[in-house]
């Protein structure tokens, strides 16, 4: 037995002496496979395989990532949520996604509350446009939206990504059409705006942050409250500068392990994600250079964060009228923008 392994033993011991109840330490005997429904290199895929090294030293386990993508996540949630509950196959994605399939139809009759939640870091969109591009600033991008519509293609990985959320957002907020290209994943996306395929991208700041430090993406605004700094790249300002009433909520990306485990698989993942994650130096610097925000939590804290973005992104899909059902139907009241729990 591993001494990380002893370390987890011992406080389960206390744990347990503490509460009354013994919960059986989880010593996985076979490969855990984190299911990530994107394709490889986006923000999903990033930060994912940023955090699995932490886990395996922990586990004393492989832990291994798969990419699933297609239909926007869906197709490689859909199929954790489908499969065994064994404590094997987790997910990986931004929260408020996996909280809201059901809100577009895209999974039918989930929520929230069909996972064990676990954070790892919070990400911003960035609106960027080709190096080469005419747009200096996002005031000359914004306005020229507002006079050419949906003449002007924005390049995102679907309408349920972060990118595809964000550039629905800056719309609702700025009041313009825009033409959307989608492609399988944020990487293929940033790609295709820094060869001029698209006129512009709203992806992840981890995802275009390479684009950027090699200047074949020029990135104008932060979906943030507050300008980015990024390393290798100076500051990126607020959208707030041209769209100070633009709600902003952040996008909580980590890992889900779907309700159903055994309660020793949860209680491990916990102990792990307080002592080993949440205090991990590699997965700060990782925040750090790709524009991300360090963050971590795990349960009902990690739950309470996620859901002021699951509630703003539910309640958008109803005002876009992209909503195939009423999203009360999972706790969400958009006429008071509350919980309904």
């Amino acid at each position: 037995m591993t001494f990380i392994k002893k370390s987890l033993t011992a406080m389960a011991a206390v744990a347990a002496m503490g509460s009354g109840q013994a919960i059986a330490e989880w010593e996985p005997s076979n490969t855990i496979n984190v299911i990530i429904p994107w394709g490889a290199g986006g923000s999903t895929d990033q930060v994912t395989r940023a955090v699995i090294p932490i886990l395996e030293e922990a586990l004393n386990n492989n832990v291994v990532p798969v990419n699933q993508p297609g239909a926007s996540g869906a197709t490689g949630t859909r199929g954790v949520l489908d499969g065994d509950p064994n404590g094997y196959t987790w997910t990986a994605n931004a929260i408020a996604n996996n909280a809201t399939y059901a809100v577009t139809g895209l999974i039918e009759d989930t929520s929230i509350d069909d996972w064990h939640i676990y954070i790892s870091v919070a990400h911003a969109p960035v609106v960027s446009v080709p190096s080469n591009s005419e747009f200096e600033d996002f005031g000359q991008l914004l306005e020229a939206f507002q006079e050419r519509g949906d003449s002007i293609s924005v390049a995102t990985a679907g309408i349920t990504s972060s990118g595809g959320t964000a550039i629905a957002s800056v719309a609702d907020a700025g009041g313009f059409d825009y033409n959307m290209i989608t492609y399988d994943g944020g990487n293929p996306a940033i790609t295709a705006a820094a060869r001029g395929e698209a006129m512009v991208t709203t992806q992840l700041a981890a995802e275009q942050a390479e684009m950027i430090r090699g200047d074949r993406l020029r990135p104008l605004a932060v979906l943030s409250e507050e300008p980015l700094e990024m390393e290798g790249a100076g500051t990126i300002p607020s959208i707030t500068e041209w769209l100070p009433d633009m709600e902003i909520t952040p996008d909580y990306f980590g890992i889900m392990i779907p309700k159903g485990v055994p309660d020793e698989v949860i209680s491990t993942m916990d102990r792990i994600w307080e002592d080993y994650v949440m205090t991990s130096d590699s997965l700060r610097e990782y925040a750090q250079s790709q524009g991300a925000v360090f963050d971590p939590s795990f349960g009902e804290e990690a739950r309470s964060r996620a859901m002021p973005t699951v509630i703003h992104e539910a309640c958008a899909y109803v005002q876009r009228g992209e909503a195939e059902i009423d999203p009360i139907d999972i706790g969400i009241d958009c006429d008071t923008r509350s919980e309904v729990r």
